[in-house]
């Protein structure tokens, strides 16, 4: 077992707590008051100087030692999902609707327990900007961060961000360049038809009919206009129209969701998804407009830093316990936004699996899920050695 695995689950106990507390007090996007004033008061308390506001409830700490010029950015999510909790736990939300469902209590606790051991044993020399982002979940406080100046106030020449995920043994160490999560776009289409009785449909414009062939006309967008190679997905989440059998309604609204791998493929898909939508409704008689709403480019991880990564996670757990080049994920992620901007890389943290069982199996954003607590000693290690390394003295 490496030496500062050792000395990380040392604290395992402290941060297990300090997790537990965070779980059991949720706060949605924008609103993780309570959050980052624990993580403000930590960091203070270790000696950072810390910058609250960035964002809205954002916070950094920074820990400068020596005179190195190296400067390095290791970033944790905050925020909380609007679902009911379900796993009976002692340390279950008690805010009804409100639980972490996708680890973001784990993520915080992690990077909390590195940067206590970073302030007190830590050997590196220049710059630590450890970012603690507010509304990751679909409102992009990466992006609201930026915007406030996080890179202006804090430079960083590289950075990095973990997350933890269900289906991987606990600990196990996943890693990949290039695009590693998708991008998505929010979509809302709205059909204005003419209202009539659903007894003369022939004196009213449908939008319901209009819509219908929408749904079924997007899906050849994948199957014939991406390249058999790329992965796109269409859904269609939501389509409202009407409140009775009799009656045939003014408007239609759909909700899409739509998710790509590739910056180019997006590009095509939003164009593809217009012109086909302008067109289906006209041939039906109805108007359409298309709201696209701003959701989180492909997120694309650099080589260099994916590589460094790779090795500092060998280091650490071995072999076995990493996958060097593991598979795109479909989801998306505003960790994105930061790396449209800067070098660096996104990873992933074994859960739990089948054979482990348990709350952290549990897929993320489900009311069974918990985070694994024997992964903030791993976690918390691997960013303490990733940082020692980057800022080698």
């Amino acid at each position: 077992m490496s030496d500062i695995l050792t000395k990380l689950q040392a604290l395992s106990d402290e941060f297990t707590a300090l997790r537990r507390d965070i779980h059991r007090h949720p706060e949605l996007g924008y609103q993780e008051f309570r959050t980052s004033e624990l993580v403000a008061e930590r960091l203070i308390s270790w000696g950072y100087q810390v910058t609250r506001g960035l964002g809205g409830t954002g916070v950094v700490g920074q820990l400068v030692r020596g005179s190195g010029a190296k400067r390095l950015g290791l970033r944790a999510d905050m925020d909380a999902l609007p679902i009911q909790e379900a796993t009976g736990l002692a340390h279950a939300s008690c805010h009804a609707g409100l639980m972490h469902a996708c680890g973001h209590d784990g993520h915080t606790a992690t990077l909390l327990a590195a940067a206590k051991h970073l302030a007190e044993q830590g050997e590196f020399d220049g710059t630590l900007n450890l970012i603690f982002q507010p509304a990751e979940e679909g409102l992009g406080g990466a992006r609201k961060m930026m915007e406030d100046g996080l890179f202006e106030q804090f430079p960083c020449d590289a950075i990095f961000a973990m997350h933890n995920m269900p289906g991987f043994p606990r600990g196990k160490l996943l890693l990949r360049e290039g695009a590693t999560m998708a991008s998505s776009e929010n979509i809302t289409i709205t059909l204005e038809g003419q209202g009539g009785h659903g007894a003369m449909p022939h004196v009213a414009i449908d939008p319901v009919v209009a819509g219908a062939a929408i749904v079924l006309g997007l899906q050849t967008i994948v199957a014939r206009n991406v390249p058999p190679l790329q992965m796109a997905v269409i859904t269609v989440g939501a389509f409202q129209a009407g409140q009775a059998n009799n009656v045939i309604p003014q408007r239609a609204t759909l909700e899409l969701s739509v998710r790509s791998l590739d910056r180019e493929v997006r590009q095509l898909l939003n164009r593809r998804i217009r012109e086909l939508v302008e067109a289906q409704a006209q041939s039906y008689g109805c108007q359409a407009s298309i709201e696209f709403r701003g959701g989180y480019p492909v997120l694309v991880n650099t080589k260099p830093e994916t590589d460094f990564a790779r090795q500092v996670a060998l280091d650490l757990v071995g072999a076995e316990n990493v996958e060097l080049q593991t598979a795109p994920l479909t989801g998306s992620e505003d960790f994105a936004f930061m790396l449209e901007q800067l070098p660096g890389s996104y990873l992933f943290i074994g859960n739990g699996d089948q054979a482990s069982g348990g709350h952290g199996a549990c897929m993320v954003h489900n009311p069974n899920y918990d985070f694994d607590d024997g992964n903030i000693a791993i976690g918390a290690a691997f960013w303490v050695k990733l940082t020692e390394r980057f800022l080698s003295a």
